[in-house]
């Protein structure tokens, strides 16, 4: 069993994606919307919500007896407004995208083996900037290859993949 820390959980596709591949886990979610925490909960009563990513501290975290169970796989997707092309292109300077600094904080407290990381495509200044942030580049994926949406991501990963060959 592994431990996972997902931020900006919504509703624990995290848990969805690793239930999928078979991986038991004991699953630690912070998210702020009630909805998506009762869907979440629902769904995965096991679930450990810790709430507003910003309030989280691991070392202060009081979970199962004052153990401080250490994380296998860290995993997010930060608000991405401000990344967006289809938004106002804030970048850092919107308060929601800002909060990519709580993954990069909690990557530094939590120290876990993996980390996985996913966003909007954006603009190539912003992109190496979170690149540079987790000393890895990201991995373009489009959803249109397992889905019937066409939705470009960009997904920052110390996990090791193998990418297609070109033919």
């Amino acid at each position: 069993m592994i431990n996972v820390l997902s931020l900006f959980d919504g509703m624990s596709c995290g848990r969805i994606a690793l239930n999928k591949l078979d991986i038991p886990c004991r699953y630690y979610a912070s998210e702020v919307d009630k909805y998506a925490i009762k869907v979440s909960l629902a769904n995965y009563p096991d679930t450990i919500q810790l709430g507003d990513v910003t309030q989280v501290y691991w070392k202060d975290q009081n979970l199962h007896k004052h153990l401080q169970p250490k994380i296998d796989l860290l995993i997010g997707g930060s608000p991405c407004q401000g990344f967006s092309f289809a938004g106002k292109h804030l970048n850092f300077q919107d308060d929601r995208s800002k909060l990519f600094f709580e993954y990069v904080r909690l990557l530094n407290e939590v120290k876990p083996k993996y980390f996985l990381l996913e966003n909007v495509r954006m603009k190539k200044e912003s992109e190496d900037i979170i690149s540079q942030y987790l000393g890895v580049s990201p991995i373009a994926i489009n959803s249109n290859t397992l889905s019937a949406q066409n939705r470009q991501r960009l997904y920052w990963t110390n996990i090791p993949v193998s990418q297609p060959e070109d033919k």
